[in-house]
């Protein structure tokens, strides 16, 4: 490897104060020309005494020990060329960078905003708002760990790799076709043949390599990289031992610049200046970020899969099935219409079909049956309690005629249907039209909860009425209605048992639609 990386122990003296005085004279002289002429003289006597035998300025050419230098280069780092290939864009090494240095302690804290703990921790508790709190709650604490010194050795080791990249990814190959042009890529049993070529051939990688050059030096903390590195292959990637040997001989030779004269010398241009290339990149803070929407989305998904799972268990206890269709116009069919205008159409499809169905199907024959037989045959000493029952009862009734008028106004026929499509069809060519729609469709959403919301507080009543009816027919001594042994002895059926029945159905039913109405409250308070 020494042989392929050529070293000068000791810059030559006085060079360089001459050469800066010769610089100095660039702007000055009345013929600018003349002073360039001399400058690139004196840079060709500078050249020609290097210890580093890579340009002969009197020919400008391109010599063997140039080829040498780039051959020792990519045979070390051919391998990880290889390893590393779209390394740059990947988002796990940045995770593997940012996580190679916690502590178990802070590694399980990390794990804990994996969909599979959150799943887990939710269903765990029964308090869902505590779960939540509890994984924001981890959320700072990891925030915590990532004090500045720790963000800022990450962030620094994150650029030399990116440095590392560039450097590693620059086209040597190339380069050294030209001195070869029988060169083979990636074979390094061939033993090459570099003669020396036309400096132009060559300036353009100069420059190139000179982006990179001076950003690889021993100062750097490479070996947080190449840990990390490993981790991320699950092997060295380069030799570690060569890689700082190699480093240590261009930072000699990056201290002389000697490729930077040679490039001036072949384009003639003393004003030359090489532009190192580099950019920083916050990975922490985009690490962060991520993990917290990340966190948050899989909350929301967790939930909604709960929400959803329990929707379903409850329907089928209510209905018995989850294929629930009753409505014939306020339906999801309905807002494929509106969706082609960005509109939301009707909102709560769902729940109003729920409604619909339980009110036609359950409320207006065995409900009805429960309330007839404790309203007609019951003895109530306060009158006021099955007031109560038989007025939540009614209202029930009135609302499911008002449903069934209701959706079928919605009928492109209907009055209120034939209004909402004709102004729907002029919306296209009509903007005001599409104002008025909009304000159509909240009055009909605004209606569509409404019916929800005033059934679901009178099945409550309902619901509260019974679970005290079947209290008060256990007791020695009843006290809301005192002729149960003659409701008994009069009815065919079991009393307790349709009563328990009903109540039962009541309240898994006002279960599934709580899930709409708090919802709904979520979304508004949002």
């Amino acid at each position: 490897m020494a042989n392929e990386f050529p070293t000068e122990s000791e810059p030559q003296k006085g060079a360089y104060g001459f050469f800066a005085k010769i610089l100095s004279l660039i702007f000055s002289g009345d013929d600018p020309d003349k002073e360039r002429r001399r400058i690139i003289k004196e840079l060709g006597k500078i050249l020609s005494k290097s210890k580093y035998k890579f340009y002969k300025p009197r020919s400008e050419e391109a010599l063997p020990k140039l080829a040498r230098l780039f051959y020792g280069i990519y045979k070390l780092i051919a391998p990880a060329q290889v390893m590393l290939d779209h390394a740059d864009s990947s988002q796990i090494f940045k995770f593997i960078l940012i996580e190679n240095e916690f502590t178990e302690e802070q590694m399980a804290l990390k794990d804990s905003f994996s969909e599979e703990a959150i799943r887990e921790l939710i269903k765990s508790r029964s308090d869902r708002k505590e779960a939540v709190s509890g994984i924001k709650d981890n959320l700072v604490k990891l925030y915590s760990i990532f004090d500045s010194d720790r963000s800022r050795k990450i962030e620094n080791t994150y650029a030399l790799f990116k440095i590392f990249i560039e450097f590693i990814n620059l086209d040597y190959y190339f380069i050294l076709r030209k001195f070869d042009s029988r060169f083979p890529e990636n074979d390094f049993n061939y033993n090459p043949n570099f003669e020396a070529i036309n400096g132009d051939y060559v300036s353009e990688d100069l420059k190139d390599f000179l982006e990179y050059f001076p950003l690889i030096n021993l100062d750097s903390d490479w070996d947080s990289l190449f840990d990390a590195l490993q981790v991320y292959k699950g092997t060295d990637v380069i030799s570690r031992g060569s890689w700082k040997k190699m480093v240590r001989n261009l930072s000699e030779i990056n201290r002389s610049h000697v490729l930077e004269q040679i490039v001036k010398h072949i384009d003639q241009n003393p004003a030359y200046k090489p532009i190192t290339q580099f950019s920083s990149e916050n990975i922490v803070e985009s690490y962060l970020n991520k993990l917290k929407t990340q966190t948050e989305m899989t909350i929301q998904k967790v939930i909604q899969e709960e929400r959803s799972d329990k929707i379903d268990k409850l329907v089928i206890q209510v209905f018995g099935t989850t294929a629930v269709s009753r409505l014939n116009y306020y339906t999801d069919k309905a807002n494929l219409s509106f969706q082609k205008k960005m509109l939301g159409g009707f909102l709560h499809v769902v729940p109003l079909n729920y409604l619909k169905a339980f009110l036609l199907d359950y409320v207006k024959k065995d409900v009805r049956d429960v309330v007839n037989l404790l309203i007609v045959k019951g003895e109530w000493p306060v009158r006021i309690t099955s007031q109560q029952l038989s007025e939540s009862f009614a209202s029930l009734l009135q609302t499911a005629e008002e449903l069934v008028a209701f959706d079928e106004s919605l009928s492109q026929e209907g009055e209120v249907g034939s209004q909402l499509w004709t102004v729907f069809k002029r919306s296209d060519r009509d903007p005001n039209s599409m104002t008025v729609l909009r304000q159509k469709l909240k009055e009909l959403n605004d209606k569509a909860y409404g019916y929800i919301q005033q059934s679901g507080r009178n099945l409550v009543v309902i619901g509260k009425n019974l679970k005290a009816c079947i209290e008060d027919y256990e007791k020695v001594t009843p006290e809301m209605i005192t002729n149960w042994k003659q409701i008994d002895a009069s009815h065919p059926g079991d009393v307790k048992t349709e009563l328990v029945e009903c109540y039962k159905k009541l309240y898994y039913f006002i279960q599934l639609i709580q899930q709409y109405l708090k919802k709904k409250t979520t979304n508004d308070e949002k």
